[in-house]
């Protein structure tokens, strides 16, 4: 599918770069680009009441306010549960006067079910003339509770009549609490991010705290986040950052002496406890580079003190083997190691592979281990293998470039690496969206006289990919969407046996009398496969083992429902979502909304709030994995399942009761091993695979100079058609034109509805 979507959500995805904390990440209330509507993020009511003389948001998310006397800005918040989300504060970044001072005012309830307010009171000071991030604890109302606050005030400016900047308000968590993620292959991961306290300090126990486990490459270099749910990146100034989340090894290679990577900490208290950081590292013989600690007295992004230390000081040789590495906060000079804010490599020389980094326990250098468990597996059950009654039927032996021995198209996709031999193709895919094609007609043909047949392969190398069957639509014109309608598809290495595969004809669930052709496709490894051969056969050689055929559910890129159409609208800006809502709300329909799990753990981003809403209006909810990784082109079953298994586990804690049978695979990118493994993942073997037929091209178009472009990709593909939409609400444009998305499709005639209405789900709410 598109793989030019990675751009796109790159934009979106850089909000996790925020503050993202071993505690719960702060919740934002305002960043005052709702000002003009007089609400904040949490779509709470804020104003003066005109107690100011100017008011009014300003460039960097912030709003501008030069008080009367007497003069106030207050915050409505709903009730907040604060304290037992674990919040212990509340943030705020402001610029006054120099030697200014301003009055705070907590409104709490004694409980959010008893609406009595009362306030208390608290006063900032010692301000400087310039911005500066202020964190004020609850204890600084003594006898408020933070179990239910409802509104914050800002008053008794110092100073009137000058302006003062208030900015990124937002509940915070500054004590970190110590947190452990499933390492690669357990059978129930746990969220990373929601934190489990290990042992506290008084017992005398301790255990590795883990900082990085490079369980996932979509996290580390998509979303930009460590285990614990902190912004890690290299900025783009690294060659590569590859993960391996099978040995849970990251491995960099610098472009130059300023490439670097880094990972946050959270203004980690490590005293008592922790005395420093160990780590799994293989470098060339003679490689140096520097390690950097920070830390922060503020505990915040501001005021970050550095020090440096090369790997020579601290006494480190590699020799081109792996080995464990540690270093003492004490040898970082001058290090507060209470407020520790990051770490970071800098000043590499060559490539270094890097494994799980955690802070080890005073007195005893020790390392953290990842303890996996048996590795999933699919079901190993044999099944006879008759004989069929067709007759052989020999559709490709590559003797000629242009067509296959059925005269028909055969080829690969853009980007795949084919190199023609005699009688024999080498194929090799560097992204598992890649697929080889032969046809066995231009149209439709009818392939039910070879139920009872085998499709055999012959093949040297590589058996990491799926084999597939296309069914072509009823029209049979592949000017109609969606073309192809569907396929079924197999894991390769389930059927193959020194150099020949054998799959039963049964075991793809199509329709066979609308057959197109034989796909290879969703290449998990750049390892060649040579295929020589591609017939159907009646029968097996005696002994060929066949194993069972495993569910792959349903997947799906139109609506079932007669005359119906669905907008399925994946992640985007929560900046754009209220202006979203506003437009479907207004032109009456209901919309199905794909989430990544990970950003709703992040509150700052308030998507869980937005997808309350959405939800409270009667939308969808379905999923769109964890990381938004291509699902396919992961290395085992264990990598898909961690993906499946967060993204259910975060949907469940943050919609409890919710369940869905509906996954849309980031990217488009599918194939038989994450269709299998979203069966058991699900519990449905009939669960939902979503792609699309309607794609408005915001990933090509809503940046560039003709962002209409969107318009006329959406109309096209209507026009052919189609009735089951891809898009996001990452850009202003895309959001722009979704009236007119939404009343292009009205005057198709077809019914607008939620895609589980449009697969006439018997779940589904009545339309």
């Amino acid at each position: 599918m598109h793989a030019t979507l990675l751009g796109a959500y790159c934009v979106f995805f850089s909000i996790l770069k925020q503050t993202l904390a071993l505690c719960p990440a702060g919740l934002l209330i305002d960043d005052f680009s709702n000002h003009s509507e007089k609400r904040n993020n949490l779509r709470g009511f804020t104003s003066d009441d005109g107690s100011m003389s100017s008011i009014g948001s300003v460039a960097g998310g912030a709003l501008s306010v030069t008080p009367k006397q007497g003069g106030y800005f207050y915050e409505s918040l709903g009730c907040q549960a604060a304290r037992s989300e674990g919040y212990d504060a509340l943030q705020f970044v402001i610029q006054g006067p120099v030697g200014g001072s301003v009055g705070i005012e907590l409104q709490t309830q004694p409980s959010c079910s008893q609406a009595t307010k009362t306030s208390y009171y608290h006063t900032v000071t010692g301000l400087t003339g310039q911005k500066q991030s202020f964190t004020v604890p609850w204890t600084s109302w003594p006898s408020a509770n933070p179990d239910a606050i409802v509104g914050l005030v800002w008053y008794a400016f110092s100073q009137n009549d000058v302006a003062w900047h208030l900015g990124s308000v937002r509940l915070a968590c500054t004590i970190p609490k110590p947190a452990v993620s499933t390492p690669q292959g357990a059978e129930s991961p746990v969220i990373t991010g929601v934190p489990t306290i290990i042992v506290p300090k008084d017992t005398g126990a301790c255990s590795n705290f883990l900082i990085e486990d490079f369980t996932s490459q979509s996290r580390m270099t998509f979303l930009y986040y460590n285990a614990n749910l902190r912004p890690t990146s290299d900025d783009a100034t690294m060659q590569s950052v590859t993960v391996d989340p099978v040995q849970n090894r990251g491995t960099f290679v610098p472009k130059n002496l300023g490439s670097y990577w880094f990972t946050q900490l959270g203004c980690m208290d490590t005293i008592g406890q922790y005395e420093g950081i160990s780590m799994r590292i293989n470098a060339p013989a003679g490689t140096q580079f520097v390690l950097q600690m920070g830390y922060s007295n503020s505990c915040g992004d501001t005021n970050v003190k550095d020090i440096d230390v090369a790997t020579d000081v601290l006494g480190w040789t590699f020799d081109g083997t792996e080995r464990l590495y540690s270093f003492k906060f004490s040898q970082f000079p001058g290090l507060d190691a209470s407020k520790l804010h990051h770490f970071l490599l800098s000043r590499l020389v060559a490539p270094v592979t890097v494994g799980p980094i955690s802070f080890y326990c005073k007195g005893s250098v020790s390392e953290y281990i990842l303890h996996g468990s048996p590795q999933a597996s699919a079901p190993q059950d044999e099944i006879a293998a008759p004989s069929g009654t067709a007759a052989p039927l020999i559709i490709d032996n590559f003797s000629n470039k242009d067509t296959n021995l059925l005269g028909q198209y055969h080829g690969g996709d853009d980007g795949m690496i084919l190199t023609w031999g005699s009688r024999l193709l080498q194929i090799q895919s560097p992204d598992p969206d890649y697929s080889f094609y032969s046809q066995f007609t231009g149209t439709c043909k009818d392939m039910t006289a070879y139920e009872s047949s085998y499709l055999h392969i012959k093949y040297v190398g590589s058996t990491s990919f799926s084999i597939s069957l296309q069914q072509h639509n009823r029209g049979c014109n592949e000017a109609i969407a969606p073309y192809p309608e569907t396929w079924d598809e197999v894991e390769a290495s389930r059927y193959a046996a020194n150099g020949d595969i054998y799959v039963p004809m049964s075991h793809f669930n199509i329709d066979k009398t609308r057959t197109i052709g034989v796909a290879l496709k969703a290449w998990y490894s750049q390892d060649a496969t040579i295929v020589s051969l591609i017939e159907i056969v009646p029968s097996v050689p005696a002994g060929f083992k066949i194993e069972s055929k495993l569910p792959t559910g349903q997947l799906i890129f139109a609506c079932k429902r007669p005359n119906s159409f669905a907008f399925c609208i994946d992640d985007g800006d929560p900046k754009l979502a209220q202006q979203v809502l506003s437009i479907i709300k207004q032109e009456n329909i209901k919309v199905t909304f794909f989430t990544v799990g990970a950003p709703l753990l992040d509150l700052s981003t308030n998507l869980s709030n937005v997808y309350h809403e959405m939800t409270a209006q009667g939308h969808q909810i379905a999923l769109h994995s964890y990381t938004h990784p291509k699902m396919e082109g992961l290395p085992n079953y264990d990598t898909i399942d961690w993906e499946y298994n967060n993204d259910l586990s975060v949907v469940k804690q943050t919609f409890p009761g919710l369940t869905s049978p509906y996954f849309r695979p980031p990217f488009g990118t599918e194939g038989a091993r994450m269709r299998y493994r979203w069966t058991q993942a699900s519990g449905n073997k009939n669960a939902y695979i979503v792609n699309w037929s309607v794609d408005v091209e915001d990933w090509l178009w809503a940046t560039g100079s003709t962002p209409e472009k969107q318009l006329a990709a959406f109309k096209r593909d209507v026009d052919k058609g189609g009735n089951l939409v891809v898009m996001h609400y990452l850009y202003p444009s895309t959001v722009s034109y979704l009236q007119e998305f939404i009343q292009y499709a009205k005057m198709t005639g077809k019914q607008l509805m939620r895609l589980d209405q449009c697969m006439m789900d018997p779940n589904a709410p009545p339309l």
